[in-house]
């Protein structure tokens, strides 16, 4: 258990999945600093309507991309652990809290499901046409690795992060994968339909 300074935000961040922020509110550019100065970590927590999120990543600023006369900041973090928010704090100009550090329950996920997964990921790049780097498919943590290749929605997100099963996040992450292939080859399918004129083709025999 540590108490860790906290960043609430509409998005989630996965391990090993790298995000930039834009760091504007002093009481986060003073926190953003003195993790920078320290070379330790603080807490990125999803903060929506439904609240502040038990579950939550640790994030490491890994680059400064540009530093204003202003004192704000653009940076970009790394997922590192994932921890559970045990209690509030007081003190600081930004949220703190203690954690406890999350791990995943000995449940990997079976070489076919992974197996599965790189090849939905390999269609969804096929079918969308995007350049994005092949995670390694030893990765004890795939699922977050591809997960976070991906633009998904905040509550998705936060379902995958919160699994301590390697196997349940893995099957889903695929379900997620094929949906996104099936939407993109269908939307394709309904340009090429456009392009008749918004007519569909019948056979005659």
């Amino acid at each position: 258990m540590e108490e860790i300074g906290l960043f609430p935000l509409g998005i989630v961040l996965l391990p090993s999945e790298l995000v930039p922020l834009h760091i504007f509110e002093p009481r986060y550019r003073e926190l953003v600093g003195e993790c920078l100065d320290e070379e330790r970590e603080f807490g990125l927590v999803l903060a929506d309507d439904d609240g502040l999120r038990e579950i939550g990543t640790k994030a490491a600023v890994v680059e400064v991309v540009d530093r204003f006369p202003d004192g704000r900041l653009n940076v970009v973090v790394e997922g590192r652990g994932r921890f559970r928010l045990l209690e509030l704090t007081d003190g600081r100009s930004f949220h703190t809290g203690t954690v406890d550090e999350l791990v995943d329950s000995d449940d990997p996920a079976p070489p076919e499901e992974i197996e599965r997964a790189l090849a939905l990921f390999r269609r969804l790049l096929e079918v969308t046409g995007a350049d994005v780097e092949p995670p390694d498919a030893d990765d004890p943590q795939l699922s977050f690795s591809l997960a976070g290749r991906f633009e998904l929605a905040a509550g998705l997100k936060q379902q995958l992060l919160q699994a301590t099963s390697e196997r349940t996040r893995l099957v889903r992450v695929c379900e997620i994968l094929e949906a996104a292939a099936a939407a993109v080859e269908r939307q394709r399918e309904i340009a090429a339909l456009a392009g008749r004129n918004g007519r569909v083709q019948y056979p005659t025999s």
